[in-house]
């Protein structure tokens, strides 16, 4: 029962994510402000914000009215970036748990990814 919710939880998570900062930027500029003491640099936090601009970028789509089309192309972005994360804390994470967990995200989303690629290819997408 883990091994099924866990790719389910990390989607939900990560949609999460997105949507807090979709919502955040929605009419507002944030390109000249952070928030106030925050100084960090650190490798791991460059990491992080790499991996969500491009995830928040991937998932610009060109949508095409299709809704399973659109979806598909969404989540293959979304676990994208799952996976991008996740190798940030293999690569700078020190908790042995969290870095299991991130090994599983990696997996399952590696799987939730080819399934999507090949149903768009089989529908000529």
């Amino acid at each position: 029962m883990m091994t099924r919710t866990l790719p389910i939880a990390a989607a939900v998570l990560a949609l999460s994510f997105s949507l807090a900062v979709a919502q955040d930027m929605k009419g507002h500029d944030h390109s000249s402000t952070k928030p106030q003491g925050q100084t960090d640099t650190s490798p791991s936090t460059k990491a992080y914000k790499d991996a969500a601009a491009k995830m928040h970028s991937d998932m610009s789509l060109n949508y095409s009215g299709d809704a399973d089309v659109d979806f598909a192309r969404g989540m293959i972005a979304h676990h994208q970036g799952a996976i991008d994360m996740a190798k940030v804390e293999l690569e700078h994470g020190k908790a042995p748990d969290l870095r299991k967990l991130a090994e599983e995200i990696i997996k399952a989303q590696e799987k939730e990814i080819a399934e999507m690629q090949a149903w768009l290819k089989a529908k000529g997408q």
